[in-house]
């Protein structure tokens, strides 16, 4: 059996194990399935950790509102009356305004908690480093703990709009949330390894050979997405840069060109000589004028015919 460690972009899913004369076609499907069921028992443990806090989902018309206005708009709750959980119902108001704050009492609540933790387990990433490989009935068997666990704790069922009873049913609508896009369809999975996609028209050993005791990293994907590993072609001028890699102004010009097509000649780089003399600051102008002026005072006569003190302390007559 081969062994494969199924994972989405760099992140670990699962392992699973197939023979290697499986069709390819058969093992996507598969992959995708796991992959996909997963999810699903993600979703659900989520809705039912916050059933347990706030109890059931309010009618689409009533979420959101406060209590004054569901009063004066005279909304009922119908649902509500009818699915009351086992034991009773203790009363937690949900702030998000999505559930109806008619949580189950502290055994019942304890009943789907244990369930939801034992269901994460069967499914947790975490059985990658056990080496324990997850098949679509270990899935299935975690979603039937958490269907059993709903039941007992509500008899009565949920409402049918309740997201929990949604995805049991699979009406769930995950439109325009980022729990759709994680899921991937089936016609249009792709398996990758080793840069390459495992195209569904051949078998498994076509890829990774004879033996059995092969095991490979593959990476699951929705059709249209980027393919992973692969690398866009450098085009004529990008293959010309990595020869000038050591001349900084060359490589500079080379990518210049490709910015602007009007440019025909490429600039001439800045020479070293050019760099140094404005990299040497003269004085202002207004300094040496001054200077200028001071020396040619300084050698003018006075009226009586004698130079200046500062003539005799230069040498001066």
């Amino acid at each position: 059996m081969v062994l494969l460690h199924v994972k989405r972009g760099d992140e670990s899913q699962f392992l699973l194990q197939a023979p290697g004369s499986t069709e390819l076609e058969e093992l996507t499907v598969q992959v995708a399935r796991v992959y996909n069921g997963r999810l699903k028992v993600q979703r659900l443990c989520s809705e039912m950790e916050e059933l347990a806090e706030h109890g059931i989902f309010l009618p689409p018309n009533m979420q959101g509102l406060t209590d004054d206005q569901i009063e004066e708009l005279k909304l009922k709750d119908e649902w509500g009356e009818k699915c009351v959980p086992s034991g009773g119902a203790v009363f937690k108001k949900d702030d998000i305004g999505r559930r109806n704050g008619q949580a189950p009492n502290e055994k019942m609540k304890q009943v789907l908690k244990k369930t939801i933790e034992e269901a994460k387990a069967i499914i947790s990433k975490k059985q990658v480093e056990a080496g324990v490989c997850v098949t679509m009935e270990m899935v299935k068997d975690a979603l039937d703990q958490l269907r059993g666990a709903v039941m007992i704790v509500y008899p009565m069922g949920l409402p049918p709009y309740d997201p929990i009873r949604m995805e049991f049913e699979n009406k769930e609508d995950l439109s325009g949330t980022q729990a759709g896009l994680n899921v991937i369809k089936e016609a249009e999975a792709q398996l990758w390894w080793a840069a390459k996609e495992l195209r569904r028209t051949k078998k498994l050993s076509d890829y990774v050979g004879k033996n059995e005791k092969t095991k490979i990293i593959a990476k699951i994907q929705q059709a249209l997405e980027p393919a992973f590993g692969k690398i866009s072609p450098l085009s004529a001028d990008e293959e010309t840069i990595p020869k000038y890699a050591g001349h900084k102004n060359q490589s500079a010009t080379l990518l210049g060109q490709r910015s602007s097509s009007n440019n025909s000649a490429p600039p001439k780089p800045m020479s070293l000589k050019i760099e140094r003399i404005s990299s040497w600051k003269t004085p202002p102008q207004e300094n040496r004028d001054k200077n200028l002026s001071r020396r040619r005072q300084d050698r003018r006569a006075t009226p009586t015919g004698r130079p200046t003190p500062c003539a005799e302390r230069r040498g001066g007559v």
